[in-house]
């Protein structure tokens, strides 16, 4: 009899070390057709440093000539930056640390706080309002604006903001996933915020959290880490998931089943 408790006990160990597995589903709390409300949509505002594109048109090409940067062929960055300076061909504009810049013939033009659309609106009117412009169509861009991306993910690096509204979820995606070592339930978002970085925690594996996140939408010059597994942890040191492989568990409960049976021969 006690044999066969033994026995029974050395196979339920190799069981539970070989069973455990980690959890991967990503909105594992949302159901089919369930609604779910998101986090309140967080437009991309300018701020000191920032790069942004500005492009007036008009009937007359020379006139709206004089209000746009030479185009230019240079780019710079590499890799995942992948910044082209020039944007479509045109010079950015790098609001100065007192939120300006310095437009053609308009002069010291204040832009940190605007969106793109009201600065847009706002050169539009100053156009007109000053007779320099009776028919401009302005365009605003983003010029490198950037979030990094670090940690337990297939492609870490620094990217670029393609567009308004650009989520957390847009920013994995981009960087190719997390890796299979990556904690999904314990994503980590830094951003600058009134002269300090704020510290904002994500759960992927709970979709309400995700879209209630108020880093849901990213902002400019946000950090994004995502924390390597316990199991990841361990492969750095020497001999560290030994006490977790199968194998171990399986060498272990030989040896102890082999020692009872000696002991209870005796």
């Amino acid at each position: 009899m006690m044999k066969r408790t033994i026995i029974l006990w050395g196979m339920a160990l190799i069981f539970l070390a070989s069973c455990k597995t980690p959890n991967l589903t990503y909105f594992s709390d949302l159901s089919y057709g369930q609604q779910e409300a998101i986090a309140e949509l967080m437009d991309i505002r300018f701020q000191p440093d920032d790069k942004l594109m500005i492009v007036v048109n008009s009937r007359d090409p020379q006139l709206s000539a004089l209000f746009n940067l030479p185009y230019t062929s240079h780019t710079v960055g590499s890799n995942n930056e992948n910044i082209n300076n020039s944007g479509n061909g045109i010079l950015s504009y790098t609001i100065n640390s007192s939120g300006e810049i310095d437009f053609p013939v308009l002069g010291k033009i204040k832009v940190a706080g605007y969106k793109r659309e009201e600065l847009a609106k706002f050169i539009k009117e100053e156009l007109i309002r000053r007779n320099l412009v009776n028919d401009p169509v302005v365009t605003v861009e983003f010029a490198g604006l950037k979030y990094e991306i670090l940690g337990e993910v297939a492609k870490p690096g620094r990217y670029n903001f393609d567009r308004d509204h650009f989520t957390l979820l847009d920013a994995i995606s981009q960087a190719g996933d997390l890796t299979i070592n990556g904690k999904r339930e314990n994503v980590t978002v830094l951003r600058y915020e009134d002269g300090k970085y704020t510290t904002y925690k994500v759960n992927l594996l709970s979709g309400r959290d995700i879209l209630n996140s108020p880093v849901y939408y990213l902002q400019q010059n946000d950090i994004v880490y995502v924390e390597p597994s316990n199991k990841r942890k361990r492969d750095s040191t020497v001999n560290g998931n030994t006490l977790y492989t199968p194998s171990f568990w399986m060498s272990l409960t030989s040896f102890l089943m082999t020692i009872g049976l000696v002991v209870f021969k005796k």
